[in-house]
């Protein structure tokens, strides 16, 4: 069995401090086998921002695997977000821009869905989609095959930001060569459910984290999942602070089984009493 916590949008320059150690705290309690944080850890891609970031993973004690999102990329010098998009990035974060983690049970593939040049939107190239459907052909054995990527492949209806360019292509190629999972953030919003729920695709569980910190709640409590994955059955447990309180807890949890014709759920949202 294998543990991942899956947190994004931590918006350092727009955080919450409060819940900072409590953050830190509630992941270091758990003890998961990866942190795969999806993004977006910065509001402006400033290096005092970097920094806080920085600190924030350096408290973590599991091994951490990080995708940029697209305020990690300087919004207002276009100069650097044209020719030097990473370069605060690589310098504070990471210079690996699409990590790749894998273990006897797991293999987990980090995708750069940012575009310079269409600052918000995002894209899953070509590029990328071989890149992923290459390390998963090369798996030997059954492992639980992720991605891990800023942009969300779907959206609920009356979503205002527009769905990243190649995200339908992404879906198909993507469970044409069997992966399993793709955790992502950008909208602050909590998900967990496969593709059938509208596109009749549930090859693939879609996992959405909303905020860790960020003060941009949307009408969402700031929030982290908790995946586990044993064998054909995956377990996500979300973790979010209620009202005034700044603790984390676990507040819905769904598990899902894998048939020969995709994932089901088992369960529906639950509220632990």
């Amino acid at each position: 069995m294998r543990r991942l916590v899956h947190l994004s949008d931590l918006h350092f320059g727009r955080d919450r401090p409060e819940l900072l150690d409590p953050l830190i705290a509630a992941i270091n309690d758990l003890s998961p086998d990866l942190v795969a944080i999806s993004g977006d850890l910065t509001q402006r891609a400033r290096p005092a921002q970097f920094q806080e970031a920085k600190d924030f993973i350096a408290r973590l004690t599991p091994p951490v695997m990080v995708v940029p999102g697209n305020h990690d990329v300087p919004l207002h010098n276009l100069f650097m977000r044209l020719f030097m998009p990473w370069r605060n990035y690589r310098k504070w974060i990471s210079k690996e821009l699409e990590p790749f983690v894998e273990d006897e049970e797991m293999i987990v593939v980090g995708v750069n869905t940012v575009d310079p040049l269409s600052w918000q939107r995002g894209w899953f190239s070509r590029r990328a989609i071989a890149r992923v459907c290459g390390a998963f052909q090369e798996t030997r054995g059954r492992r639980a095959r992720l991605v891990v990527a800023h942009h969300p492949m779907e959206h609920l209806p009356g979503q205002k930001k527009k769905l990243m360019r190649g995200a339908e292509r992404a879906i198909d190629e993507l469970s044409e060569c069997n992966a399993d999972i793709i955790l992502s953030g950008h909208l602050h919003t909590w998900r967990a459910t496969t593709f059938a729920e509208r596109t009749g695709r549930n090859a693939i569980l879609q996992i959405h984290a909303g905020t860790g910190l960020s003060t941009r709640v949307r009408g969402e409590p700031n929030d982290f999942n908790l995946i586990g994955i044993d064998g054909n059955k995956v377990s996500v447990h979300r973790y979010a602070v209620e009202g005034e309180d700044t603790t984390f807890a676990q507040t819905e949890m769904r598990e899902f089984v894998l048939h020969p014709g995709g994932w089901t759920a088992q369960q529906g949202y639950e509220t632990p009493a």
